[in-house]
C-alpha cells in the first residue's frame, strides 16, 4: 500500500490560486470510459507545461485528487487518471476498494492509452504545451515505462518505482527521466536501484536520480514531519525538471 485516504501531499514551494478542479470521465482509444480528476491554475498561459498523474495501486483515491490541486497551485494544470475503468468501472476508490484483482489485470499498453487520453485533455481543453507524467509506486514504474512510448511527452517522473516493472522496455527508453527514490524503500533495495541506474547510463538514457537516504516508501506526505525537507526537495526537483525540459 502506498498512500491511504488520510494522506495528503506536501504543498509546493509557491502556491497560487486554482481556477477550477473536479472529477471527470475520459475515453480511451479502445472506447473504455475511465475516471479522472483535473485541476487548473488561475491565469494559466496556453503553451505552458502540464502534468498527467499516475496513482499507486489503489487508483484514483483522495491523495491524487488533492495532488492534482497541488500541481495547479504550482502553476501546472494536472489530470490524474484511474487505471481500472476496464475491470471496475468508474467512481471513487476509497479505503474499502479491493485493488489487487484489478491491478493484476492492468496492461501497460492500456495505461499508455489512458495517459494519452489525459494528455489530449490537457492539450485540447487547456492549451498545454510540454506534458510530463508523474507517478507513484506502481504509477512510478508506469511513468518511467512511458519513456519508451511514442506519446508526445517532454519527460517522465516517478516516485518509489520498481525497476523490475521497467526492465522489459529498458532498451527503448528515450524520454528524459527523473527518479525520486526512497532510500529505505522496502519494495526496492538500494542495490536494485543502483543496478537500474547503471543500465540507464549504459543505454545512454537522459536521467536524474535522487536518493533520499533513510526515507521510507511514501515519504512524500505532509504528515511525515521527519521527511518534510525531503518532500520540499522533491518538489524543487520536479519543478526544476519540468522547467528544464519545457524549453
Amino acid at each position: 500500500m502506498c498512500h491511504d485516504d488520510d494522506s495528503r501531499a506536501p504543498a509546493p514551494p509557491v502556491r497560487g490560486e486554482v481556477a477550477a478542479h473536479g472529477p471527470l470521465e475520459l475515453t480511451s482509444a479502445d472506447g473504455t470510459v475511465f475516471s479522472a480528476y483535473e485541476a487548473v491554475p488561475a491565469g494559466f498561459a496556453p503553451g505552458g507545461p502540464g502534468i498527467v498523474l499516475l496513482p499507486d495501486v489503489r487508483g484514483l483515491h483522495p491523495y491524487y485528487r488533492d495532488l492534482a490541486r497541488r500541481f495547479a497551485e504550482a502553476g501546472l494544470p494536472a489530470v490524474a487518471i484511474d487505471y481500472f475503468g476496464r475491470t471496475a468501472g468508474t467512481g471513487e476508490r476509497g479505503d474499502g476498494f479491493d485493488h489487487k484483482p484489478h491491478v493484476d489485470q492492468v496492461d501497460p499498453a492500456n495505461v499508455q492509452a489512458d495517459a494519452a487520453a489525459a494528455l489530449d485533455r490537457l492539450r485540447t481543453e487547456h492549451g498545454t504545451g510540454p506534458v510530463f507524467t508523474v507517478g507513484f509506486c506502481f504509477g512510478g514504474s508506469q511513468s518511467w515505462r512511458l519513456s519508451a512510448s511514442d506519446l508526445d511527452l517532454a519527460g517522465v517522473i516517478g516516485f518509489y518505482g520498481r525497476p523490475a516493472l521497467v526492465e522489459d522496455v529498458i532498451g527503448r527508453l528515450h524520454r528524459p527521466m527523473l527518479l525520486l527514490v526512497a532510500g529505505a524503500d522496502a519494495a526496492t533495495s538500494p542495490e536494485q536501484s543502483d543496478e537500474f541506474e547503471a543500465k540507464l547510463t549504459a543505454q545512454g538514457v537522459e536521467h536524474e536520480r535522487v536518493v533520499y537516504e533513510g526515507a521510507p516508501h511514501s515519504f512524500f506526505d505532509r504528515s511525515f514531519a521527519r521527511w518534510k525537507d525531503a518532500g520540499a526537495d522533491a518538489w524543487r526537483r520536479i519543478l526544476d525538471f519540468v522547467a528544464t525540459h519545457s524549453t
